[in-house]
């Protein structure tokens, strides 16, 4: 109380003396010509004059001015204290994750190739077209193959005509048996002679073999094409992704089918929730880990095969736990892990108290503190890199 009252009568003594300078400057200068009267009188050695007394004036305040300021930091206590920022703490769940690395890829992202060599004679659909399965992608040139198939189908149809006559024949004990035998080998060798032609016919026809979208069209229209070797179209279904990776061995007892786990993919900033749809049976000898798959969902279509993709395996699960940002511990010559608690605290001070505390994971700039700190503790989280223990410190109001 006794040093808020000399602060008091200083700063009372300050405001006198630097309120009877400017009263005394002001009385002083009343009979003097104003500024705006020495300009428009041009007089130049008097508004040289003027302007040096001005000068003066004004180091003379400068002075007084830091005299104040230099008053102001030896009275004002707070003004020196260091300022941190501080955070009470609460129970929470502090969950640890081991990060692995994996491909995205799809079983639906395919090259069609020709099965029948000719002409391609029309392209149905453009880079980009969304197909449905078995939609016609395109036509090659049969070569008179359809007018074949037609031929065929006139023989068979002609063949079975005879073997239904011979067989009613036969039924009555007309006929021969070799007649009945030698009709019923004809209609199905030309049965069997049409379907293939039929078959072979079909081939000319380019269908999609699942939904998706075409994205690239290889072959253009009237090139040559042939079996396993001409490319036409490469089509990808975006909707069953999946990410693929090679995880340690030690994670076996954590992972099984239908585990949920957290993909991240870095290039398009995105989080998904993706489950374990398959587990590798065989470990790699060479690296100690086995084979997961990790179906993801792709809503928004954003994730393309080939991404790189990280998973989150959860390993470690506290309820209840005390987690601090990592950037607060500080370790001493013992090696200890202390933070700085504050103690004492008021609306604007507080002070800083050494605490030894016990740590265990860290996950994503956060660590647990297994010992040492309690939910509705405070603690300093920024500023306390120079500070001592029981020093006085300023909390910041951000």
């Amino acid at each position: 109380m006794k040093k808020k009252n000399n602060y008091s009568r200083h700063m009372k003594k300050l405001a006198a003396i630097f309120s009877v300078s400017l009263l005394l400057a002001a009385c002083g200068n009343e009979n003097e010509k104003s500024i705006e009267d020495l300009i428009e009188e041009g007089n130049l050695t008097e508004i040289r004059a003027r302007k040096s007394e001005l000068s003066k004036e004004q180091s003379a305040l400068t002075s007084d001015i830091n005299k104040l300021d230099e008053a102001i930091g030896k009275l004002d206590k707070n003004k020196n204290l260091n300022l941190v920022t501080v955070r009470t703490l609460k129970d929470s769940t502090f969950q640890h994750f081991a990060e692995v690395q994996g491909d995205v890829a799809t079983d639906e992202n395919i090259i069609i190739y020709p099965e029948y060599s000719g002409i391609l004679q029309k392209v149905y659909v453009n880079e980009g077209d969304r197909v449905n399965k078995g939609q016609i992608l395109a036509k090659i040139d049969d070569g008179g193959l359809a007018s074949q198939v037609a031929q065929a189908e006139a023989q068979a149809t002609l063949a079975k005509t005879t073997y239904e006559r011979q067989k009613r024949l036969w039924d009555q004990n007309i006929g021969s048996e070799i007649q009945f035998l030698e009709a019923k080998t004809n209609f199905e060798a030309s049965q069997k002679a049409a379907e293939q032609l039929k078959s072979q016919l079909a081939k000319t026809t380019v269908t999609a073999p699942f939904s998706g979208v075409i994205d690239d069209v290889i072959s253009n229209q009237g090139e040559v094409v042939s079996p396993g070797q001409s490319q036409l179209f490469r089509i990808i279904n975006l909707s069953n992704m999946y990410v693929e990776a090679a995880v340690p061995e030690n994670y076996l007892p954590k992972i099984k089918k239908g585990t949920s786990v957290k993909v991240m993919i870095s290039s398009i900033n995105k989080e998904y929730e993706g489950k374990v749809t398959e587990v590798g049976n065989n470990i790699n000898a060479n690296n100690r880990t086995f084979r997961v798959k990790i179906a993801i969902p792709n809503p928004d279509q954003l994730i393309r095969p080939n991404q790189i993709a990280t998973i989150l395996l959860n390993d470690y699960t506290a309820e209840g736990a005390i987690s601090i940002p990592e950037s607060t511990i500080q370790k001493n010559a013992m090696g200890e892990s202390l933070v700085y608690t504050l103690e004492n605290k008021t609306d604007s001070t507080g002070v800083a108290k050494k605490t030894v505390v016990e740590t265990g994971y860290v996950y994503d700039n956060m660590i647990e503190v297994t010992e040492g700190l309690d939910a509705g503790t405070t603690i300093i989280v920024e500023g306390s890199k120079s500070l001592r223990d029981g020093q006085e410190v300023k909390i910041s109001k951000k």
